[in-house]
């Protein structure tokens, strides 16, 4: 391809970050997905194990996966939920909280870096142009089906 599309900066570039996350995240004995798993887990209040795939964007049995290693290695534990005696709370351990820490120290630090790299009016044009696809999926506004038989 002769230009570079955009799908292919987006995905190249997650790629790299993702890479770059799990690398760090070896050194601390885990991995991106369950330090990405820990920063969206309410550290006072707990999460609903059913708000917390949504929220991720991951399939529940992706999830259950992740929350299954992160309980066996003692970072969370499963509590029923006062609101909804059905449900359950996923809680941060002690020792979750303080992985926790680790994992928002790394996601912290890239911030950084990159904010120093990156002027802030380029960085904003970013979260414009990121927003905008965004907005253009969630309304169905790439792909419109056409409802006339032609």
């Amino acid at each position: 391809m002769k230009e570079t599309t955009i799908d292919y900066a987006l995905r190249a570039t997650w790629q790299a970050v993702a890479k770059m996350y799990n690398e760090e995240a070896k050194s601390f004995g885990t991995t991106m997905a369950i330090g990405f798993t820990m920063l969206s887990i309410d550290p006072k209040t707990g999460t609903p194990s059913t708000a917390l795939g949504p929220k991720m964007g991951m399939e529940a049995t992706s999830l259950s996966r992740i929350l299954k290693s992160m309980e066996d290695k003692g970072l969370i534990e499963r509590k029923p939920n006062p609101a909804d005696g059905r449900g359950v709370l996923i809680h941060l351990t002690d020792f979750g909280l303080d992985k926790r820490k680790d994992s928002k120290d790394v996601v912290m630090r890239f911030n950084e870096v990159v904010k120093q790299q990156v002027d802030e009016e380029k960085l904003n044009h970013f979260f414009e142009v990121t927003e905008t696809i965004n907005k253009l999926i969630t309304d169905k506004n790439i792909y419109i089906k056409n409802t006339t038989n032609h």
